[in-house]
């Protein structure tokens, strides 16, 4: 995501200084150079970058399609120079098949009676399509094109489009499954892991266990409890001279971006969203409507769900905000309304545990799955055998507290650790608010690079979670849970692939860059010897009709013994 929203103004130009002299020339020349190759390395790095991920999905495929344009010499039938002669020119159309999906969500297909086997990366479309599509890029150094979806030409046995419930379907950048029965999301989200953990890990196969079935969401639609939408600035608002103001003449368009463009689609309605969040975008379209004026730049729009529960036996709520909607259950009343203030309160309940969150700062945005999830999470935390001997929970990157407070009753102490100090003051908040002393839940604003320097507890009677942001865990405080070394670790990610990298990192003992390259990292094993098995993986729907997959690997120590 940007640091500033869409339309901010950049700060004024500096004034042009003298040329430099001829050192300093020849300086400059040296750093451009080692930036250069400073970028080349960070290529080479197992990010789980879009780019990356999709690259090893290219080579798996290419490295198939190799086998058959080969003869049985290994030579070529056709030659690099006579693929790129066969390439079609930008613009053109063509019909493509698509062999299967990437990673990414976007399909992997090869041209209609073509002779060259260039890889076609194409949107909303399923292995077994053959789609009309537009050609827009060659990218010659991965060896693949890009191309724009067209049309269906003849769908595939397990395409269905009256599935979808999207007007914005194949023109929006999200949501490409819509097409796929459910059942077949999920199956594709367990290739995805599957995938994640044979080409970033490191790991031999016979280290990774099987991957368990992906869970499914209680919701398919209807399930996002926060959406931001945006608008851009005012035609003829020039960012780099903030001193010319343009004006909207009309009601921007709100929305999301478009599928490989960049621009802003107006869209009125997102059956993603919660009915409250729909409500929460339906009105800031309308107040847009009359308010555009105000606006000289581009901004970002908040929907965010709050929630006020009312127990069936007790007083009837008053005040009841326009526009709430009402959730009954067998004992209690939800009343659903949209906060649309970044510094606002938010309030959510994951069965009966009450989370206070600021409504811009991160929480789970699929709340019809946390009570599956959690619950999974708890009936793993503790080994199954002999699970008395595990006394002590650390919650890394715990935020504002979720699993902090639905765990801490298994054990006889917790801590939740966050670098931000705001998150802190929300997760001793909603401690508070769910009954719970110091002593059961405790929580520490620090970086969690230092974070075993403010907790002593056992190695031997703790386990830890961890669940990091996209990029995964810092290296720093990889090779700090290695030198602690706690008895068993269950690891949450919204980014399979950098949990793959950083758990083969604990599996194979290594305390090189979690960001290093396999080869960079090896034989870096930390001094203590701590090492870990898997024990399972699974994956978690938190975003269908996406291709997004939320992954649980839960990891136990292996001792110099290998005593488990």
């Amino acid at each position: 995501m940007a640091d500033t929203p869409p339309g901010s103004p950049k700060p004024k130009a500096k004034e042009k200084r003298p040329a430099p002299p001829q050192n300093q020339k020849i300086y400059k020349g040296v750093k451009k150079r080692q930036q250069k190759k400073m970028r080349k390395k960070e290529r080479d790095m197992k990010n789980g970058s879009t780019e990356q991920v999709l690259a090893f999905d290219i080579r798996d495929l290419r490295n198939s399609l190799n086998e058959s344009e080969n003869d049985a010499d290994g030579t070529p039938v056709v030659s690099e120079e006579e693929k790129e002669s066969l390439l079609p020119e930008l613009g053109t159309e063509i019909l493509v098949k698509v062999v299967e999906l990437s990673s990414t969500g976007d399909a992997l297909a090869l041209q209609e009676g073509g002779q060259s086997k260039q890889i076609y990366l194409v949107p909303f479309a399923v292995p077994g399509d053959i789609v009309k599509v537009k050609v827009y890029r060659h990218v010659h150094d991965e060896g693949y094109t890009l191309a724009n979806f067209i049309s269906v030409v003849e769908p595939a046995p397990t395409r269905d489009d009256a599935r979808v419930r999207c007007g914005y379907f194949s023109k929006c950048s999200g949501c490409q499954f819509q097409m796929l029965d459910y059942g077949e999301q999920l199956r594709v989200k367990r290739r995805i892991v599957e995938k994640a953990f044979r080409n970033f890990s490191n790991l031999p196969p016979e280290l990774i266990p099987a991957i368990q079935e992906t869970i499914g969401s209680p919701l398919q639609y209807g399930y996002r409890t926060k959406l931001t939408p945006h608008f851009d600035g005012p035609p003829g608002f020039l960012r780099r001279n903030a001193s010319k103001r343009a004006a909207f003449k009309e009601r921007p368009d709100i929305g999301f971006m478009m599928k490989g463009k960049r621009t802003t689609m107006d869209i009125e309605d997102c059956p993603i969203g919660t009915d409250a969040v729909r409500a929460g975008m339906k009105a800031e379209r309308e107040r847009m409507a009359y308010e555009f004026g105000k606006y000289e730049r581009g901004a970002t729009i908040l929907l965010r769900e709050s929630t006020s529960r009312v127990p069936k036996d007790g007083f009837e709520f008053a005040g009841v905000p326009i526009g709430a909607v009402k959730v009954e259950a067998d004992t209690y009343v939800d009343w659903k309304t949209c906060i649309t203030d970044n510094n606002a309160r938010s309030t959510e309940y994951v069965k009966d545990y009450v989370f206070h969150n600021l409504a811009n700062e991160f929480f789970q945005n699929n709340n019809s799955i946390l009570p599956v999830f959690t619950d999974y999470i708890r009936q793993h935390i503790l080994p199954a055998r002999r699970p008395e001997s595990i006394k002590y929970l650390i919650d890394a990157y715990s935020g504002s507290g979720l699993f902090t407070i639905t765990l801490s009753s298994l054990f006889q102490r917790s801590t939740g650790i966050d670098i931000s100090d705001r998150s802190i003051e929300f997760a001793r908040t909603n401690a508070e608010a769910n009954n719970l002393s110091e002593s059961q839940a405790n929580f520490i604003a620090a970086d969690a690079g230092q974070l075993f320097h403010s907790v002593r507890y056992d190695p031997d009677e703790t386990v830890v979670v961890l669940d990091p942001p996209r990029k995964g865990c810092d290296a720093d405080f990889l090779a700090q849970l290695l030198r602690f070394g706690p008895r068993r670790v269950v690891y949450v990610s919204c980014n399979v692939h950098t949990q793959a990298r950083d758990v083969g990192l604990l599996v194979r003992g290594e305390t090189g860059s979690s960001t290093s390259s396999a080869a960079d990292a090896s034989n870096k094993v930390n001094e203590k010897g701590t090492r870990y098995e898997i024990e399972s993986l699974r994956g978690f729907d938190f975003f269908p009709q996406t291709g997004h997959v939320e992954g649980v690997a839960v990891l136990n120590r292996i001792d110099s013994a290998g005593v488990r």
